[in-house]
């Protein structure tokens, strides 16, 4: 039987680490970190999406910050990396290392090992490093494509960062719903469960105002203009997602309408890339990528099609 791409251990590990301690116990998380050499104000924290490459994530966002007109001395590029277990079998790595079942991270889901933390209590424990560590930061950027994005996404409505956060939210095969209504009548059980909507919360979730805090926060969603195969290999076709559409194109362009039928005043921002399917790197550098990662235009605005070595699913 042939098993998903994401059922493989990945090739490359980050050689930094990140420690992550709670009350719950503690791990070590590898990062992927991009060259910078000046006063460092701006950080973007780019996730991966299910086959764990961050390498590639990292590279991806590389390529989307040398055609923005920031500074790049000044900008640094973190890719975390949210290992499977056999991530650590296949490389010897050491028993500090967290590491979950293949997807559990995209939903905020507590680790295999060595401790039950979430891959929210690793985004808090990266935020709190980079503000102590960077003292003349003006800006965080949580950045993230297909299951990448379900993490940013889901974090910017329960997490409780202790830095103001930006966040970029690409192709996700899913969102949260804030009360029972959706797009689609498809009847399931699950359907308004976490990670779809507000039932059943992970454990890292505290009580709150979820939607309010969510709308109050800054965040921009790409949909690639081709994502609309409803047959994708990596595409949630679970019953509370095909709920939300039968693609991600149309679950996003639905929770965009979801979201300004409840908020007329919305400030969320939404753009479609041309052109650009389920590719992180086509989407990241884009026209549109660059200027939701960096806030500015792109000196070019090809899409990544024909460049090799970059983010995918």
């Amino acid at each position: 039987m042939i098993r998903p791409r994401n059922e493989y251990p990945v090739s490359a590990i980050g050689d930094a680490r990140l420690h992550v301690s709670t009350d719950r116990g503690e791990g070590n998380v590898p990062l992927f970190v991009g060259r910078a050499s000046g006063n460092i104000t701006r950080i973007v924290i780019v996730l991966h999406g299910r086959l764990r490459d961050a390498d590639a994530y990292l590279r991806t966002a590389e390529r989307a910050l040398a055609a923005s007109s920031v500074d790049a001395d000044s900008t640094v590029l973190i890719a975390p990396q949210f290992l499977a277990t056999a991530d650590i079998e296949h490389h010897a790595l050491g028993s500090d290392m967290l590491h979950w079942e293949w997807t559990a991270w995209m939903g905020g889901l507590d680790a295999r090992g060595p401790h039950a933390l979430s891959a929210f209590d690793v985004l808090d424990a990266l935020i709190a490093d980079c503000a102590a560590r960077y003292t003349m930061l003006r800006e965080i950027v949580i950045a993230g494509h297909s299951g990448g994005a379900q993490v940013a996404h889901r974090y910017a409505i329960v997490g409780h960062p202790d830095e103001n956060v930006r966040y970029v939210i690409a192709n996700p095969s899913s969102y949260v719903y804030f009360d029972a209504t959706r797009p689609y009548a498809i009847q399931c059980d699950d359907f308004d469960d976490w990670k779809y909507g507000l039932r059943k919360l992970p454990r890292y979730a505290k009580r709150g105002e979820y939607e309010a805090r969510y709308i109050a926060t800054d965040v921009t969603y790409l949909l690639g203009e081709r994502d609309c195969d409803p047959a994708h290999p990596a595409l949630d076709r679970s019953c509370a997602a095909m709920s939300q559409g039968p693609h991600r194109l149309a679950r996003g362009r639905a929770y965009r309408a979801y979201l300004l039928g409840r908020h007329p005043d919305l400030r969320h921002r939404w753009e479609e890339v041309p052109n650009a399917d389920h590719d992180g790197e086509a989407m990241f550098v884009s026209a549109e990528g660059v200027r939701a990662l960096f806030g500015d235009e792109a000196r070019f605005i090809e899409t990544a099609a024909a460049h090799t070595g970059g983010a995918s699913e």
